[in-house]
């Protein structure tokens, strides 16, 4: 019984530790990454949070222990932040001729460096996108390398950029495009497009988005052997690089936020945030617009491709005037380090 008692005073430590963690990333999303960059980081690893401090609940709740009530309210206070980590349910609506269906896909230069041991990717992705058949396609990190056929879509919009490596945003759409741009960000490589797009007598606004890259390994195993090369100062270099790219996401947030503002038609957002659903920089983007997922998703809704962990980084914002019938996260089609999203909507 010591033994247990001993043991349970190390839990219950570590429990509080978690709970004062937990609560600092509640507050985070509200807070501007330039505040504390460091801290920010802590926004990624939510969904983990939410699952060791559910642990933590059931064992003491086994024990028959007040100390589970910590837990507990630590997991009521987060509640709101739970639907943008699983979605248990979704409603279905019935099909209508006035729907359409958006997808957006970091193509990841279509395989151009062979990421992938395939020689296929080009073939699988273009299969793909004429099987699913959305009226509009975002495609991040479009390369012209591949030459894939997309003349499915009549209208598109495609921004290049680099020097010997060209790189670049896409829009493809089925309807007519009557207006295009881009937003250049400052001191990067990164940028977001747009499309004002005429589907019969409404004019919508789309935004394919890749905000700055954090640049984390898929393989957890490489982030692990960063953590434990601490006496080599790697760990600090990895936090210092995601740290600052959150600072540049923060002023790319607020960019695209006041071009947004800008804009008379509903609008909806494409894209590669490179950020999580519990950070200050999505919150900032999102605004009052909606997360498709949160609408019509299923399950994780997995758009990153990382070991054991279910990363969701890539979006559909939709306004508030256009209804999500379904969203879907292809997190088995594997031609990337991201998957493909697609969501079926329609204007109220």
């Amino acid at each position: 019984m010591k033994k247990l008692s001993w043991f349970n005073r190390g839990m219950f430590f570590f429990n509080i530790v978690l709970t004062i963690v937990t609560f600092i990333a509640y507050i985070l999303p509200f807070l501007a990454p330039k505040m504390f960059p460091i801290l920010s980081v802590l926004t990624l690893f939510m969904p983990a949070f939410f699952i060791f401090n559910t642990l933590f609940f059931l064992y003491w709740a086994i024990q028959f222990k007040k100390r589970m009530v910590l837990s507990g309210l630590v997991l009521l206070m987060g509640i709101t932040f739970i639907n943008k980590f699983y979605k248990f349910s979704t409603k279905e609506y019935p099909e209508d001729e006035k729907d359409f269906v958006v997808m957006s896909y970091n193509v990841r230069l279509l395989n151009l460096f062979k990421w992938l041991d395939k020689e296929d990717v080009p073939h699988n992705i273009l299969s793909f996108i004429n099987d699913k058949n959305p009226n509009i396609l975002c495609i991040q990190e479009y390369s012209h390398s591949a030459n894939i056929d997309l003349k499915i879509y009549p209208h598109k919009y495609i921004y290049m950029t680099g020097n010997k490596i060209k790189t670049g945003q896409a829009i493809f759409s089925k309807f007519p495009i009557i207006d295009q741009g881009n937003i250049v960000f400052p001191n990067s490589n990164n940028n977001v497009i747009y499309a004002d797009i005429k589907k019969g007598k409404d004019i919508i606004r789309i935004y394919n988005m890749h905000l700055q890259s954090i640049k984390i390994s898929p393989d957890v195993n490489e982030i692990s052997e960063n953590i434990d090369a601490m006496n080599q100062g790697k760990s600090q270099i990895m936090l210092f690089r995601i740290s600052k790219a959150f600072k540049q996401q923060q002023d790319q947030a607020e960019i695209l936020k006041e071009h947004k503002r800008q804009c008379k038609y509903p609008v909806i957002i494409c894209g590669d945030m490179n950020n999580s659903a519990f950070s200050y920089v999505y919150r900032n983007i999102k605004g009052n617009l909606k997360d498709s997922f949160e609408e019509a998703g299923l399950g994780f809704g997995q758009t990153y491709k990382f070991k054991y962990y279910p990363a969701r980084i890539d979006y559909i914002f939709v306004d508030q005037s256009i209804k999500v019938k379904t969203f879907e996260s292809f997190s088995d089609f594997e031609n990337s380090d991201h998957y493909p999203i697609m969501a079926k909507i329609s204007l109220d």
